[in-house]
């Protein structure tokens, strides 16, 4: 059947977006280069050995920005991501062009107050272009134009309802031009080919659950004469994930459903996150601690400090030290009973320091130790972990990162006695979604929130 609809071309395809990128930032970094030799020397006209530091240097940016993938489609992308590898470009720059000169010997030909001038100059000039471009590529989309129309197959899941009522859909450079049922009729593939065809779309997305798998075969060879993109994007119904992404493994890629994101650069920077943060907290702490200790020593016989064994990152145990709220008692083999409001066991200064979560403060010792993070999901005892793994759904997924001292499940109201299923699903809940969502930014509001939600909280046992 002949196209009752016009292929329209978006402007990356009339245009070369990447060249116009490369040369907009090969002018940015020239002119930043002539405006740092003037912020430094009060004139513009370049000395004779910046010429050519000045071209190579914006050769080099211009590498470095392509291999951080800045020249593709920007088209569904965040601008948070876009901006990360810009910065990630001129770290790589800076390398290059401080190796350069070392390797040559040529610094004492340069200005270092220059170079730095340059960087920031720079760094800023082409954060602002993409910022600026974002700004009005968004306005663009807003508008109607510059859109990819998209065929959605729509197999009545949660994914084909978001993305046909997104509001950021347009926004990202995407449009729903036709929705089509998924149904297993014979004849479902043909009204497919026609209504691509009719609709003259770009992209044909396929929301299908795993089960239907099979169906994406037929779809390809369906569509073996057009030239429209297809992607598959699974209906993962009920089935939980974590830190689900994309990864090239031995040249082959892979879906992964439940991974931990503490790898690599991530978990380098938590480790420095817990040396540096913990260790000031260990040092602010110690007066404190010492005053516990020994009001504890005082008040009932027994050791200050109570040690038991937890589950820790990977399902490895490990000790764990917290201030002894208790007097001395005989748990039974295997059992380890949870305590409850008005607990006898719970010792007068016992009840305060579990108030205040302060037993939980020679934690800070597991935190140097690497056994522990500052912020995690909380450890629970062994006989627990036992109990709970098989009554809520991906329970030991929280095992995928160190436990911490304290947590998203702590600072929403979830600490404490979990005395009810509910509770420790809603605990689990919370400690997914932390692991699925970790940063930086998040691990220091939730330091910021235990101070007071925490220490001067809901009291917990």
């Amino acid at each position: 059947m002949p196209n009752t609809t016009r292929y329209q071309p978006t402007f990356a395809e009339r245009y070369p977006v990447a060249m116009v990128a490369a040369i907009a930032d090969f002018l940015l970094v020239v002119s930043a280069a002539y405006l740092a030799h003037w912020w430094r020397f009060d004139d513009w006209r370049l000395s004779s050995s910046y010429p050519l530091a000045v071209t190579l240097c914006a050769l080099v940016v211009m590498i470095s920005l392509w291999a951080s993938g800045l020249y593709g489609s920007w088209r569904g992308k965040s601008i948070a991501s876009q901006l990360g590898r810009v910065y990630l470009g001129w770290l790589v720059t800076i390398g290059v062009l401080l190796s350069v000169v070392f390797f040559l010997k040529s610094a004492e030909e340069f200005s270092r107050q220059w170079f730095m001038y340059f960087v920031a100059i720079g760094s800023t000039f082409t954060v602002t272009f993409r910022v600026l471009i974002f700004i009005a590529l968004r306005q663009l989309r807003s508008a109607g134009r510059n859109l990819k129309s998209v065929l959605l197959i729509d197999a009545g899941g949660s994914a084909a309802l978001q993305l046909h009522s997104g509001t950021e859909l347009d926004e990202d450079g995407f449009r729903v031009a036709c929705t089509l049922p998924f149904a297993s009729e014979p004849d479902w593939l043909e009204r497919l080919v026609k209504a691509v065809d009719e609709h003259a779309v770009h992209e044909v997305w396929l929301c299908l659950p795993l089960s239907a798998g099979a169906t994406l075969r037929s779809v390809m060879y369906a569509l073996r004469h057009h030239t429209v993109a297809v992607r598959f994007i699974p209906e993962w119904g009920d089935l939980p994930l974590l830190n689900h992404k994309v990864s090239n493994i031995a040249g082959v890629y892979s879906l992964d459903l439940s991974c931990s994101p503490m790898d690599g650069p991530a978990a380098m920077l938590k480790r420095v996150e817990d040396i540096v943060i913990g260790g000031a907290i260990s040092l602010m702490i110690l007066p404190v601690c010492l005053c516990i200790a020994l009001a504890i020593k005082l008040s009932s016989p027994g050791p200050v400090v109570f040690k038991q064994y937890r589950t820790g990152i990977n399902g490895r145990k490990f000790k764990v030290y917290k201030f002894r709220s208790m007097v001395v008692h005989q748990e039974n083999t295997g059992d380890v009973t949870q305590a409850t409001r008005n607990d006898p066991r719970v010792t007068r200064i016992g009840a305060f320091l579990r108030r205040t979560s302060l037993d939980e403060l020679p934690q800070f010792f597991n935190v140097l130790q690497g056994r522990m993070s500052i912020v995690g999901p909380r450890p629970h005892a062994l006989a627990h972990n036992e109990y709970y793994k098989d009554l809520v759904e991906s329970y030991m997924q929280r095992h995928k990162v160190k436990p911490g001292i304290t947590g998203w499940a702590q600072v929403n109201g979830y600490r404490g006695e979990t005395d009810t299923l509910d509770k420790m699903q809603k605990r689990v809940e919370c400690d997914l979604w932390y692991i699925d969502n970790w940063s930086l930014a998040l691990d220091i509001k939730i330091i910021f929130w235990t101070v007071f939600k925490g220490f001067v909280g809901k009291t917990a046992y």
